[in-house]
């Protein structure tokens, strides 16, 4: 039984969820996703050196603070891990290449894939400093997100940080993610403790967001010199009790 003005219920007057037409989707693949300014590739071997100059050098290590891996100390151990990310059926590993340059300056995976249920998460990101606080690295996620969305037709699309993550807690709600809630003890990594903040985007909100980021990325929001015109907000700021401000 349904109410257009109220809650749905069974015929026991139980409460229940939405009906919904669905059905098992197909997993991400190592795809290009190629937009305006910068291109989603598979990482792979030939992105190694590009990746070792922008984030292993000496004063890199806070770049790496919140992911499980510390900073690789040599070519050898990005090559490793650059492998290692590639052949996890686990996840899809992307190098993040601006088309101005050619030369990968980041990465970033799709991991936590649930086909049958239509959940991925967007996780393992790490920008270098080229990169950071720019339109790119707001295009990449937004790539990413329209190919979950759009391409594979996904319900839910995660992203997740260690709660003293301030940077990162700040990205996902500026790019339309809702906070969600707070697992305490949820991880131990680099011998120390991990409060897990959990935020996602619903394929129902997918439209709003879609269109603010669309807006946001448009040439005609940015000046001759690159600064941008109005400021992104694809979603109201979370408060740490999850409602709107």
């Amino acid at each position: 039984m349904t109410s257009a003005d109220g809650p749905r219920t069974n015929e026991h007057g139980q409460r229940i969820g939405r009906p919904v037409d669905w059905a098992p989707r197909e997993r991400p693949e190592p795809v290009v996703l190629a937009g305006r300014g910068v291109r989603l590739e598979p990482v792979g071997e030939e992105h190694v050196d590009d990746l070792h100059a922008t984030l292993c050098g000496e004063d890199d290590d806070q770049l790496w603070t919140y992911l499980f891996q510390e900073r690789p100390r040599t070519r050898a151990d990005l090559a490793s891990f650059v492998d290692a990310g590639a052949a996890d059926p686990e996840q899809v590993m992307f190098a993040i290449v601006p088309v101005e340059t050619g030369r990968a300056v980041g990465f970033c995976s799709l991991m936590r894939i649930d086909p049958r249920m239509g959940s991925v998460e967007v996780g393992g990101i790490n920008l270098g400093r080229p990169l950071q606080r720019s339109r790119g690295a707001t295009e990449a996620m937004y790539l990413l997100m329209r190919h979950v969305f759009d391409d594979l037709g996904y319900r839910r699309y995660e992203w997740k940080c260690d709660s003293l993550n301030e940077p990162s807690r700040r990205a996902a709600t500026r790019l339309g993610f809702i906070w969600e809630g707070r697992w305490r003890n949820a991880l131990v990594y680099k011998g120390r403790n991990r409060d897990t903040d959990w935020f996602s985007i619903t394929d129902h909100e997918w439209p709003r967001v879609r269109s603010a980021l669309e807006d946001w990325l448009d040439d005609r929001n940015f000046d001759a010199a690159g600064r941008q015109r109005v400021r992104l907000a694809a979603r109201p700021v979370a408060r740490t009790d999850g409602q709107a401000s």
